[in-house]
């Protein structure tokens, strides 16, 4: 096989591994604009879906929790995550595997492991008296499991970048005559900067598409996706389309926010580092 069949061969493949990734999303919100309610012939466009999923007084409220939970949750697991990834890098090389390792394990199991785990958690707490009589499930449950769900990916991005950090420019600080408290804030805290808003884009996206956790742990709430799924129950409406058309895009928008930022900051850092070496090949 010559260069040239090799390179064919290659971009077939990428064509075909993204048409089996992203041609059913295509399609589902092509359909999301069809006029009438087939799921298998397009008869006209129309936004009459899109009208009716903004008047859904369910979804809108489900819409609003979702995103409410999302903000709080990914904030509180983002600063959560971000200290205890310094407590972890403080300590030993040894104790620092083991907690890592320890960290991993939620993120490679399966999402109904850490669901149910976490609803029996929580029924225990609530036989020894814990949320009073109208029970504990509901809104705390809900925010605890979210913020319990997102903090391994905070310590899982934040904490390469972390070790990568030049331990020189932090006591270089102190012994310019910065605090300990200045040091991190002026130094450490601006190179995390761009590892912290990944982790906590990271948390916004998988806190929003949430389906397990929130479900073992949402009592009689409902979030955006617990929405879905009992509307999917009864008979499939083309609204569904227009909402997974609409989260789709803003997970999206999300995930190129993300990838911009990243993006960005590695640029101003080459740049920094190339101004840096002129300045010193200058002298």
């Amino acid at each position: 096989m010559n260069k040239k069949q090799s390179l064919l061969l290659q971009r077939t493949y990428i064509i075909l591994i993204f048409c089996f990734m992203y041609l059913p999303i295509a399609v589902m919100i092509a359909f999301s604009f069809n006029e009438s309610k087939s799921r298998a012939n397009f008869t006209g466009f129309t936004l009459d879906w899109y009208k009716s999923l903004f008047q859904n007084e369910m979804i809108l409220s489900a819409l609003g929790l979702s995103l409410v939970l999302a903000l709080i949750s990914s904030v509180a697991a983002t600063v959560l995550g971000t200290l205890a990834t310094i407590g972890i890098h403080s300590m030993s090389r040894r104790s620092q595997l083991i907690v890592n390792n320890i960290s991993y394990v939620p993120v490679v199991n399966p999402e109904i492991i850490t669901g149910v785990s976490l609803m029996l958690l929580f029924v225990m707490a609530q036989n020894f008296g814990l949320g009073g009589d109208g029970g504990l499930f509901g809104w705390p449950t809900l925010l605890i499991a979210h913020i319990t769900f997102n903090v391994p990916y905070v310590l899982f991005n934040v904490g390469p970048k972390l070790r990568q950090l030049d331990p020189s420019l932090y006591n270089a600080a102190l012994d310019l005559g910065c605090t300990p408290r200045q040091a991190f804030f002026k130094v450490i805290l601006p190179q995390l900067t761009p590892a912290i808003l990944s982790a906590f884009l990271i948390c916004l996206t998988y806190s929003i598409d949430d389906f397990m956790i929130s479900y073992f742990n949402s009592g009689t709430m409902q979030t955006l996706p617990i929405a879905i799924y009992s509307m999917t129950r009864k008979k499939v409406s083309p609204e569904i389309n227009a909402l997974s058309a609409v989260m789709f895009c803003v997970i999206l928008a999300i995930i190129l926010i993300s990838n911009a930022a990243d993006s960005r900051a590695y640029r101003k850092n080459q740049s920094a580092i190339r101004k840096a070496m002129q300045e010193e090949g200058a002298r």
